[in-house]
């Protein structure tokens, strides 16, 4: 989950969005954004999904490939290996 509040901090600190701006778009109280982004406190999804939308990005969910799996399933100009 680290990798995730890695990524909506970037988007904050380059979109110049204060936490009171966040809060007020997302209604998520600003000392529960604190919390969150210290890793003090998980995060729901319909959280997750508010910060994602005030923050313009997109939330995908993949399957994860191990090793060999993801190296068999690598595409190279249209064909996979």
């Amino acid at each position: 989950m680290s990798q995730v509040f890695d990524t909506i901090r970037k988007a904050i600190e380059a979109g110049g969005k204060t936490r009171y701006r966040l809060s007020k778009e997302t209604g998520i109280d600003q000392a529960q954004l604190s919390r969150l982004m210290s890793g003090k406190e998980g995060v729901s999804v319909e959280n997750l999904e508010r910060l994602a939308d005030a923050l313009g990005l997109e939330i995908i969910i993949r399957p994860k490939m191990a090793g060999r799996e993801a190296k068999k399933r690598t595409v190279k100009h249209g064909k996979r290996d």
